[in-house]
């Protein structure tokens, strides 16, 4: 392959990469912040649909998808991740990746490998979103009975709820400091109590969290010892943590050994095609040999389902 085209496509990439970190690490202004509270329930669905640097293509893609199911969804999802993009330069950044990547592959084997780049390159950014919401999500999880045991201290010590809810937007780390700190202001802007922890459920969605809020809720409709019934739940949800990390440590060879299982046969397709390109080739112009390949994907999918299912243990 001509070596100009390869430096094509790394710059492009490059490009990409740097227009990426550039979305994914600007700076949060009055606008986003107050987009990501969300102006009452409604509008929390319309987080990420304007943007700071909203111009040209991002924009009429967010006019055109604005109000539809799937982009208000998006939306959601990207700010259950924390990303400061919009909905519009999301759907633009996957489609480019996919273009880039489909350009890349054509000129590696021209037609062969054209539909595996468009694949990677538009499913990449939804994985990556998922990867990053669920990690963000555990580790709001994680912190969520150390963040209980500061409030059960603040309320015994004489605390409103909404000053207790401030302590741990300052004392504790993120996520859970940014989360309950959006808590608190729109508490200070006027939104009323259920309506915040909504946002936050929205945002976060724990089980636990969703146990936390329903015991606060029902302390205010009844009255009763808010700061017990937190630290009841604080020790049930570290107790939980505590065994999940115990798992995960037993678990680790199982999911090890699947991943690598699932993803060997893909690294020494790519090697046998860099090392004879013309033996690898007849896999894909011989109709018998798609068959076969189809016939693997699926066998490799039940693996790697039946060993994910039996490493998940619920706690």
């Amino acid at each position: 392959m001509d070596p100009i085209i390869i430096i094509i496509g790394v710059v492009l990439l490059i490009a990409i990469g740097v227009l990426f970190v550039g979305l994914t690490n600007r700076s949060t202004g009055p606008d986003l912040v107050e987009r990501r509270l969300g102006r009452r329930e409604k509008e929390v669905k319309e987080q990420g649909e304007k943007g700071i640097a909203e111009i040209g293509v991002s924009a009429a893609v967010n006019r055109a998808v604005a109000g539809r199911g799937f982009a208000d969804n998006l939306a959601i999802q990207i700010a259950q991740a924390d990303l400061k993009w919009t909905v519009g330069e999301f759907l633009v950044f996957s489609l480019l990746i996919a273009f880039v990547l489909g350009l890349v592959f054509y000129f590696i084997n021209r037609y062969i490998f054209i539909p595996v780049g468009v694949i990677i390159g538009f499913f990449g950014p939804r994985i990556y979103l998922g990867l990053r919401k669920s990690s963000r999500l555990k580790a709001f999880d994680n912190q969520l009975g150390d963040a209980l045991n500061l409030i059960v201290n603040s309320l015994r010590a004489g605390y409103s709820t909404t000053q207790a809810l401030e302590v741990i937007s300052k004392e504790m780390p993120v996520p859970i400091s940014e989360e309950f700190g959006r808590v608190v202001l729109e508490q200070q802007l006027g939104v009323s109590f259920d309506v915040t922890m909504a946002n936050l459920l929205r945002r976060m969605p724990s089980p636990d969290m969703d146990l936390v809020i329903t015991a606060m809720s029902v302390q205010r409709e009844v009255g009763g010892n808010l700061a017990e019934v937190l630290d009841a739940i604080s020790f049930t949800i570290r107790e939980r943590v505590r065994i999940k990390g115990e798992i995960k440590t037993l678990t680790a060879q199982g999911r090890i050994t699947g991943l690598l299982i699932t993803g060997l046969p893909f690294i020494l397709a790519v090697l046998i095609y860099l090392i004879n390109p013309k033996f690898m080739s007849g896999m894909f112009e011989d109709p018998c040999g798609w068959v076969m390949l189809g016939v693997a994907l699926f066998l490799l999918f039940i693996g790697y389902f039946t060993v994910s299912k039996i490493t998940d243990i619920e706690v």
